[in-house]
C-alpha cells in the first residue's frame, strides 16, 4: 500500500502563497487548512498556506515526507445520522522551522501577495515575554516572532500602507486579536521601534478577534488500521475531527470579501461583534457540559453520549438548554435553535467517548463563568429562578462531597482551597434541612467561589436548599424526577 504523496494522489496543484500559518498541529490542519482547501476547490480561492513551526520541535518533517499532504477524517452526526467522510488537504505549500532557517522565515514578509496570518499557539502562546529581543533569530514567543516579521515587511516595503496583514488568531482566549495586538505594541515599545511602524501596525494591519469550535481528536492511534484500509493509502499525518465546525471572526466587511468562506457553505461568520456568539457557545455548549457533569455522574452515567441519550438525564439537559439557557442570549431564535440542535448532535456523537469526569476539572470556576451569568440573566428576564440550573448547582455541591450514592469515591480535581472548603463542609453525612441549608449559605457566600454573596439573590438560598435536601435524602434519581 502506497504512502500519501503528490505522485500517489496524482495531484500537481500549486497555489500562490497568501497565508502564513503559525502552527502545524491537529486543530489548524483539521479546521483552518481544511476550510482553505474547500474554498480553493469551490470558489477558486487559489491560496496556498506556508506553515511556520512556532516551537523548536514539531510535525513539519512528518508533513514534508508526504509532500505536505494529509487526510482530514470527519465523523459524527450529520443531517441527523452518523456519518464519516474524508478529504486530502493539499493547500500547504511548504513548512518552515524558524529555529533552523530564520532567514527563510523573514523572507515570507517580502512576498507582496501575502495577506493573512493565522495562528494557534495554545492559550499561553499570546503572552508578553520581556526577555525577547529583536536581534534574536528567532525570538522565543509567538508575538515576538510576529513582530519581527511585521517589522521586516514594514522596512522591506518602505512603510507601504497597502502591505499590511489581516491577522486572525485562533488561540482559545477571549478577545484574542486585541490581546495579540496589545503584546505586539508592548514589544515595539520594549525594542524602541519607530512610531511610524507603530502607526503602520495600528492602521495597516487588521487584528481580528475570533472564536473557533470543532472537536479534533488528532491521529487515530486506536483505529488507524481500519482507517488506512478504508482510505487505501498510508497517511502518518491523518487527523480526525467531528463533523461540526464554527468560526466566528470579528472583522470589517472587507475581510469577508477577501476571505469568503461563507460563499463555500462553510460555517464561518464574519461579524461586527462576536460577543453574542461567544456567549452562545460558552452558555449552550460549555455551560450545559458543566451542568450535566455532576447530575450525570451522580446518576451513575460515565460519558456525555450516555447522558444525552438517557431518558431522564437527556431530557434534563435538553430542557436546560431550550427552556433556560437559550432564553438568556440575544441572537435570532433560528440561530439559537440551530446551534442548540448542533450541540445535542455533538453530545450524541457515537464516534467520541467523552467521559464526564474528564470535564469535571475546576467545576466551580466553570460554573461561575459559564452558568452563573445564565442564572442571573434568566432571573432578570423571567422574574423567576431557572430551576434546572439551580438544580445543577445543588448537584455540584453534592458532587463535591466526594462520593456517589453507592459510596463510591469521586476523584475531585480542583484548587486545593476549594477541595478543603468542601471537605470541611461535608465532614459528616448531613440529612436535616437546616444542616443542608447552612451548607448552601456557606457555599453561596464564599468569596473563594464567587465575587459576591449569592445569598442576596431572591429565593436562591431557599430553592438551592430544597434541591440539595431532595438529592441527599431521596437520591439523584428521584430528585431529578421532581423537576422534570
Amino acid at each position: 500500500m502506497n504512502h500519501l504523496n503528490r505522485s500517489a494522489l496524482k495531484s500537481q496543484k500549486s497555489y500562490p502563497e497568501r497565508i502564513i500559518q503559525f502552527g502545524e498541529g491537529n486543530f489548524l490542519r483539521a479546521f483552518v487548512d481544511w476550510q482553505v482547501h474547500i474554498m480553493n476547490n469551490t470558489l477558486d480561492f487559489n491560496t496556498g498556506v506556508v506553515v511556520v513551526q512556532p516551537i523548536e520541535k514539531g510535525l513539519i518533517d512528518l508533513l514534508a515526507q508526504q509532500d505536505n499532504l494529509y487526510t482530514v477524517y470527519l465523523q459524527g452526526i450529520k443531517n441527523g445520522s452518523p456519518s464519516k467522510d474524508h478529504s486530502v488537504v493539499d493547500c500547504i505549500t511548504r513548512c518552515i522551522n524558524p529555529y533552523e532557517n530564520f532567514d527563510a522565515y523573514l523572507k515570507l514578509a517580502e512576498n507582496p501577495e501575502m495577506r493573512f496570518i493565522i495562528s494557534n499557539t495554545t492559550e499561553s502562546g499570546i503572552a508578553f515575554e520581556p526577555s525577547d529581543k529583536l536581534s534574536s533569530a528567532p525570538p522565543k514567543s509567538y508575538p515576538a516572532k510576529l513582530t519581527s516579521l511585521l517589522y521586516h515587511r514594514y522596512k522591506y516595503f518602505s512603510g507601504d500602507t497597502e502591505k499590511g496583514f489581516i491577522i486572525i488568531p485562533c488561540e482559545l482566549i477571549d478577545r484574542n486579536g486585541e490581546k495579540l495586538q496589545q503584546v505586539v505594541l508592548q514589544l515595539c515599545q520594549l525594542w524602541n521601534l519607530e512610531e511610524t511602524f507603530v502607526t503602520w501596525i495600528k492602521e495597516s494591519c487588521t487584528f481580528c478577534c475570533s472564536l473557533v469550535d470543532r472537536i479534533v481528536t488528532g491521529f487515530p492511534r486506536d483505529t488507524i488500521n481500519e482507517i488506512t484500509s478504508e482510505l487505501g493509502y498510508k497517511d502518518n499525518a491523518v487527523v480526525v475531527g467531528e463533523q461540526f465546525h464554527l468560526w466566528v471572526i470579528e472583522a470589517p466587511d472587507f475581510v469577508a470579501e477577501e476571505f469568503p468562506a461563507h460563499k463555500a457553505d462553510l460555517n464561518t461568520l464574519i461579524v461586527k461583534d462576536m460577543t453574542p456568539y461567544r456567549t452562545r457557545k460558552v452558555r449552550i455548549l460549555n455551560g450545559s457540559h458543566t451542568a450535566l457533569t455532576p447530575v450525570a455522574y451522580l446518576y451513575g452515567i460515565e460519558t456525555v453520549g450516555e447522558a444525552i441519550s438517557h431518558q431522564v438525564v437527556g431530557k434534563f439537559v435538553k430542557e436546560l438548554i431550550s427552556e433556560e439557557i437559550v432564553k438568556t442570549i440575544d441572537l435570532p431564535a433560528d440561530e439559537l435553535n440551530y446551534f442548540a440542535n448542533e450541540v445535542i448532535d455533538r453530545f450524541s456523537n457515537p464516534f467520541i467517548e467523552h467521559y464526564v469526569m474528564s470535564i469535571s476539572l475546576n467545576s466551580w470556576s466553570k460554573y461561575k463563568a459559564r452558568n452563573l451569568p445564565t442564572l442571573l440573566d434568566y432571573l432578570e428576564r423571567e422574574q423567576e429562578l431557572p430551576k434546572r440550573m439551580v438544580f445543577a448547582l445543588a448537584a455540584l455541591i453534592s458532587f463535591y462531597k466526594g462520593k456517589r450514592d453507592n459510596g463510591e469515591a469521586i476523584s475531585l480535581l480542583d484548587e486545593q482551597e476549594i477541595l478543603a472548603l468542601f471537605e470541611n463542609l461535608w465532614n459528616r453525612d448531613y440529612k436535616s434541612e437546616s444542616d443542608l441549608t447552612n451548607i448552601c449559605r456557606v457555599v453561596l457566600s464564599s468569596k473563594l467561589l464567587w465575587d459576591r454573596d449569592l445569598n442576596e439573590i431572591p429565593n436562591l438560598t431557599k430553592s438551592l436548599s430544597k434541591y440539595l435536601f431532595s438529592i441527599e435524602n431521596k437520591g439523584i434519581k428521584e430528585a431529578i424526577e421532581d423537576i422534570l
